[in-house]
Order: C-alpha cells, then sequence, then structure tokens
C-alpha cells in the first residue's frame, strides 16, 4: 500500500463524513437495487457504507480500510436500522474474500491513493460476480479550479500533488481512471464525470477551514515538513489563504471527479 497522504485527522474525517451517495456516488445509485451484495472499498469512518446498505437492504454490504482505527469507528458508529453492514480490516491489492462474491463492489477517492491502480481494479473484478459492476470514482486535483486567483492556494496545489507522489499516490487520477479500467481488462465500461462545487457562505467555511486545519494539522503537514517541502510558516501561509478564501463573498472552488461503472464478464 502506499502511504495514506491525509491520514486520519479530525480535518479529514470531517470531508469523510459529510459523504452520501447522493453528493458522491449518484452516478452508481440507478445500478443499485434492494437484495443485492456490496463492498465498499476504503470505506472510512462508514458513513457513505451505511447509505449503501440503506438503500440495498436486505442485502450484505461490507465496509473495507486498512486502519484498524477507523474500521472500528465505522462499526461502533453504524446505525442500528442497518444490521445489514459490517466493517473489517483489508487491502485492496488482496482482499481476505473469495472469487465472485459481491454484486457490486465500489471505491470512493481510494484509487488515488494506491501504489498500483490496476491491481486493485484487478483485484476488485475478482471479488464481483459475473454480471455485477465495479465502481470508482476518483478526483484530479489538477483539473481543480477556483476563485479568486491567489498564488497561496497554488503553492498548496503544487505541495498536496509532491506529497501525494512522494507517498506513491497519483493526485490526478480521474484523468487516468478510464486507461487503468481498460488496462485491468474491463471491456464494458460506462464513464461520466460530475463535480463538488462550494460557493455559498456555509460551503466555503466547511470546505475551507477543513482544509486550513488539514494544512497545518493533519499526516499531509507532517510530510511535508519531514520531507523539506515546506516549512511551518509556509503551511501556516497556506492556511491563512484558504481562511480569506472563506471570507471573500465572491469565493468558490470546484472538484472534478471521473466515474466508472464497469460491467464483470
Amino acid at each position: 500500500m502506499a502511504s495514506y497522504t491525509h491520514g486520519h485527522h479530525e480535518s479529514v474525517l470531517r470531508s469523510h463524513l459529510w459523504r452520501t451517495v447522493e453528493n458522491s456516488a449518484a452516478y452508481l445509485a440507478p445500478h443499485l437495487d434492494p437484495g443485492m451484495s456490496l463492498l465498499d472499498v476504503g470505506c472510512g469512518p462508514g458513513n457513505l457504507t451505511v447509505d449503501f446498505a440503506r438503500l440495498v437492504a436486505p442485502g450484505r454490504v461490507v465496509g473495507i480500510d486498512n486502519v484498524d482505527s477507523i474500521v472500528r469507528r465505522a462499526a461502533s458508529d453504524a446505525p442500528e436500522d442497518t444490521g445489514n453492514v459490517e466493517f473489517t480490516v483489508g487491502d485492496v491489492h488482496e482482499m481476505d474474500f473469495a472469487d465472485d462474491t459481491f454484486d457490486v463492489v465500489h471505491a470512493h477517492q481510494v484509487l488515488q491513493h494506491v501504489s498500483d491502480p490496476v491491481a486493485a481494479l484487478c483485484e476488485m473484478r475478482r471479488v464481483a460476480r459475473t454480471g455485477g459492476i465495479v465502481a470508482a470514482r476518483d478526483a484530479d486535483y489538477a483539473a481543480m479550479a477556483w476563485g479568486p486567483v491567489d498564488d497561496r492556494l497554488d503553492r498548496w496545489l503544487a505541495l498536496y500533488e509532491t506529497v501525494a507522489r512522494g507517498n506513491g499516490g497519483e493526485p490526478d487520477a480521474g484523468r487516468y481512471l478510464p486507461a487503468w479500467v481498460s488496462a485491468a481488462g474491463f471491456e464494458d465500461v460506462e464513464e461520466s464525470a460530475s463535480v463538488w462545487r462550494f460557493d455559498t457562505p456555509s460551503d466555503r467555511s466547511w470546505w475551507g477551514s477543513l482544509w486550513a486545519d488539514r494544512i497545518r494539522d493533519s499526516a499531509f503537514a507532517d510530510h511535508a515538513i519531514e520531507r523539506g517541502h515546506a516549512s511551518r510558516s509556509d503551511l501556516d501561509e497556506i492556511a491563512a489563504a484558504w481562511l480569506d478564501w472563506v471570507a471573500n463573498p465572491d469565493g468558490w472552488f470546484t472538484v472534478s471527479h471521473t466515474e466508472i461503472i464497469a460491467g464483470v464478464s
């Protein structure tokens, strides 16, 4: 596994806990039916996994993540009305499931962080049933856009890409996702794209403040400083840029995603 660039600081989990099927997996929702089995790879704190569990109930839903503490949190936070969901520790490169186990295998913003995304997709395909689907959605950092222009945010993007690649990931995964899927042997592939846009005062406050905190306090900050890519004052300047963006009534930010639905034959 590559090293997870963000880590599991509160500012990171704040972002993960916001995700729902509606805002992060709408492309997959039309393919889900009650009774289906689903594997959610890289489930994090599990709220998206729980959303899936409600949609496919009484079908079995399993969330896996490679960090034991986050898996335990997901399991303890699962609501009582989702008895069809379970959480376990696992590595997407080598999962402890038999061939042809799940109707749907899903990964959201996971492939950008793994050392071998093609191998990960092959493993996701292995545990999916014939006639099932593998679904993935990944961001493309280089395609992110914002306004007003601020060279400190340009520095943030360059620094993030440097740190993420140093950790063995590919932060511009969205643009590579179709090629990775093809290299993994999928032939029946449906592609789409969608964006998150943050432009209201409340959206700016939420998105900008979590990034300001992440820049200063998360594993990303540790990686940047330890490897000599940035100083503490550099990170403070970038955090200040995020807060200035929050305060600007004209501020907006878009995150571009590529999505794939790949049929398993």
